[in-house]
């Protein structure tokens, strides 16, 4: 073989050795930029169970265990619904009720109002409005101007421990001293000498109250 023959063939030996050692390279590259690319991409994953959380702000449903035909008279919405009276005292809760204005009135004239909240568990016999009215207006203004009466008549509506509908039926001590006795089973209850529950069972923060159609005497 003569030189230039020579120095061709090596020529072209350096060309291929040079072309399989870059192609080699870039694969090199392009495995290793792939590899980085998969270490740097996050793994995808379900939220943390901390993340999903509870619904803490779900309603209340004070209105489900009340019972009798009187309960669709309470306000569906607002302070003096069954969800706003569950949040507060007592006489407070009466107080944006609007069936019991003329009772409110009487616990106000009577200084109760601070007595009945600071209650710690009580039932609270309520009449309506309308029962206040079927007394006859002179015994009504005399009842609210003698304060020891009208003391011993709402406490009389009232029983200390809360009961259930399970506890109503029977004869309970009243604040007011004497006993009164409650009739009837389920949802169909009397209160004394004939007072009808009409809706019974509702909530409050520190009392269950029986709203009643007549006002009871000791």
């Amino acid at each position: 073989m003569n030189t230039r023959s020579l120095r061709r063939s090596t020529s072209i030996a350096s060309l291929a050795l040079v072309a399989t050692f870059g192609l080699a390279a870039c694969g090199g590259d392009s495995d290793g930029d792939a590899a980085d690319a998969t270490a740097q991409t996050p793994a995808s994953s379900a939220p943390a169970d901390s993340d999903m959380g509870s619904d803490d702000t779900a309603p209340m449903n004070a209105a489900a265990g009340t019972f009798g035909a009187g309960c669709s008279a309470i306000p569906s919405s607002g302070a003096g619904s069954f969800d706003g009276m569950a949040t507060e005292p007592v006489a407070t809760a009466a107080s944006a009720n609007p069936l019991l204005k003329t009772l409110v009135t009487a616990v106000g004239e009577a200084g109760l109002v601070d007595t009945l909240n600071s209650a710690d568990g009580i039932t609270v016999f309520a009449p309506t409005d309308d029962a206040f009215a079927e007394l006859p207006p002179k015994d009504l203004k005399a009842v609210l101007a003698d304060k020891d009466l009208l003391t011993k008549v709402l406490t009389y509506h009232v029983v200390p421990g809360q009961l259930s509908p399970a506890d109503l039926a029977g004869t309970h001590q009243t604040l007011e001293g004497d006993d009164v006795t409650v009739e009837g089973s389920g949802e169909d209850f009397t209160v004394g000498d004939g007072a009808q529950v009409l809706c019974g069972n509702i909530p409050t923060a520190n009392a269950t109250v029986y709203v009643i159609d007549s006002v009871l005497m000791p």
